[in-house]
């Protein structure tokens, strides 16, 4: 093998070794920029979960008096229609 041919092969090597080295550099970039991503959803859900745990917990504090205001329109109901049923 030549000296020409050697620095030909040494040169090749070395921008097959630097493509190698962009293709790396370029694929860990990427997975950073995609934790970085899904780190950023997932504390947006996290904030999410905690609103719905929020919301239904006020539900169930409201629960008696949502009850409370069925129970008197049910028996509001029941009046008016007992006295429906006198007229007749």
């Amino acid at each position: 093998m030549t000296d020409d041919e050697l620095r030909q092969l040494v040169s090749s090597n070395a921008r097959a070794i630097q493509a190698l080295s962009d293709s790396i550099a370029e694929l860990t970039n990427d997975r950073l920029e995609a934790q970085r991503v899904a780190q950023t959803e997932r504390a947006e859900l996290r904030q999410a979960m905690i609103g719905i745990a929020n919301l239904v917990s006020a539900l169930d504090s409201d629960r008696p008096t949502i009850l409370r205001k069925l129970n008197s329109i049910e028996g509001k109901v029941d009046r008016i229609l007992e006295q429906g049923e006198d007229a007749d």
